[in-house]
């Protein structure tokens, strides 16, 4: 039998390959995590989810600020905002999570850090900086970089990525984001929210393109309330350095048009860190879209090679990554069979309203050929939301034939928290009349999710069927008020 350094090694100190490597030395094997970057937690510590969500919350709070009057306050006098400060709290955050993520942390956790690039030399062997280390089992978890759109011009003009914009040393008065996804509308809105005049360039027809597009366009009318200037259906044809400025020239509704900004963030879409790995080598098949791996995420050619994160090509999310991770440690480390399963996996993009899914939307359901029925609650009838000052929005709630849940849309306030409750609902199988029947304290947002199954009840409980019963039954006499088919 063949004797290696370590059982298990792990190539990504980001979500997926954090969890693997903490899981496996808390459970025994010897560990080993490499790291390219000079510290671990990945990009979404560093330059994604952690970063954007605390600039996400400061331009929330400036948003509100000059909001007053609409809560019966005095109206504010507010000073520009000095992006030095916004980004000295970005960092803050960071350094305090920085520590649940060291490398000293790990250690004591029972695994051994490296920092560097690796290469697989052999099937069980990688080199970094003139050593080598060999395991048993190896897990490549080395995330994604933002993807450089092929647009004549970009290379030659000066561009942010999400890996600077959270570091600038001013804001920028004006800022064109080229990229309707999540990264870039998220980053639109709280830009306009801070006071840069913001435009969005959008290849296709909506923003937000994996969404039902009603949900997306509630979302693009909110951030056309707030300022921000939306081109769908627009090809970009070039772009162009101006000193001072940035120019690119799109194509939409069969004219060209010239925009000009300050900065220019690209935001279209990532690329998959595998190509400096020397996976061709060692007959570790991929391509663009990711590792080729069966359901317990291993190399269909290289068994005993592992995939988890983004490199899977699947949900490049975090708690998909930390999901995976999990996938992992039970077949490497406890030897068990099990799979991936990502039919009732959440996500949710963080803008104002927020917009959370789980499961099937009307897309998805529709691209499977499933009859469905949707159920919808507004938020404008819910009373807290209405204490809050919170009115668009809804939840809806997609049901197959036999009326169990295939998928759950919500946009409103906290959307993200909310449709927490669908996860449990979901991944327990429960009933919905489980859920109908539960009392949720009042008020609050969480009652939205009763509600709309409410909606599909009441249709039978309240049925003529159910009411002329209750009459011949019980002798109930009918309506007190009004005519009886008002």
């Amino acid at each position: 039998m063949a004797t290696y350094d370590f059982d298990i090694g792990i190539l990504g100190g980001g979500s997926a390959g954090l969890t693997i490597a903490a899981g496996s030395a808390m459970l025994g094997a010897k560990t080993l995590l490499i790291e390219k970057e000079a510290h671990l937690g990945g990009d979404c510590l560093h330059y994604g989810c952690v970063p954007s969500k605390t600039l996400i919350k400061t331009a929330h709070v400036y948003h509100l600020m000059k909001q007053a009057q609409k809560f019966g306050l005095p109206a504010v006098q507010l000073t520009p905002v000095d992006y030095k400060e916004v980004a000295k709290r970005i960092q803050s955050v960071i350094a305090v999570i920085q520590k649940h993520d060291s490398a000293e942390r790990f250690c004591k956790l029972g695994a051994r850090v490296e920092f560097g690039a690796a290469r697989f030399v052999d099937p069980h062997v990688v080199r970094m900086d003139g050593q080598t280390f060999s395991a048993k089992n190896w897990v490549i978890a080395t995330g994604s970089s933002p993807a450089m759109p092929n647009i004549e011009g970009l290379a030659n003009t000066p561009h942010l990525t999400n890996r600077d914009i959270f570091s600038l040393d001013h804001l920028p008065e004006s800022l064109i984001v080229i990229g309707g996804g999540p990264i870039g509308i998220e980053m639109a809105q709280a830009f306009a929210r801070l006071g840069s005049r913001v435009t969005v360039i959008q290849h296709g027809g909506q923003i937000l393109s994996k969404e039902d597009k009603d949900m997306a366009d509630l979302v693009l009318q909110a951030l056309q309330r707030e300022g921000v200037t939306v081109h769908l259906n627009a090809e970009i044809l070039r772009t162009q350095d101006l000193g001072n400025s940035r120019e690119v020239v799109i194509k939409t509704g069969g004219q060209e048009f010239a925009l000009q900004s300050e900065m220019l963030l690209a935001a279209a879409g990532r690329n998959l860190n595998l190509a400096e790995l020397g996976l061709e080598s060692i007959d570790v098949e991929f391509d663009r879209r990711g590792l080729k791996l069966d359901a317990r995420l291993r190399s269909v050619t290289q068994p005993h090679i592992y995939g988890a994160g983004d490199v899977t090509g699947q949900y490049l999310f975090t708690h998909a990554a930390g999901y995976e991770g999990g996938i992992v440690i039970r077949n490497a480390i406890f030897h068990l069979p099990s799979k991936v399963d990502y039919t009732n996996l959440p996500w949710c993009t963080y803008t104002d309203p927020e917009l959370a899914s789980i499961g099937m939307n009307e897309k998805g359901a529709q691209a499977a050929g499933i009859t469905y029925s949707v159920w919808t609650e507004p938020f404008r009838s819910n009373d807290r939301s209405l204490a809050e000052g919170e009115e668009v929005g809804l939840i809806k709630l997609v049901l197959d034939e036999k009326e169990r849940p295939l998928g759950v849309q919500i946009l409103g306030p906290h959307a993200g928290e909310l449709v927490s409750e669908w996860v449990a609902i979901m991944n327990g199988k429960a009933k919905l009349s489980t859920m109908a029947s539960a009392v949720h304290p009042y008020p609050t947002l969480g009652e939205i999710n009763k509600r709309v199954i409410g909606n599909l009840f009441a249709g039978k409980v309240y049925s003529d069927k159910v009411k002329k019963g209750l009459k011949f039954f019980f002798n109930l006499r009918g309506r007190a008020c009004g005519a009886e088919d008002a």
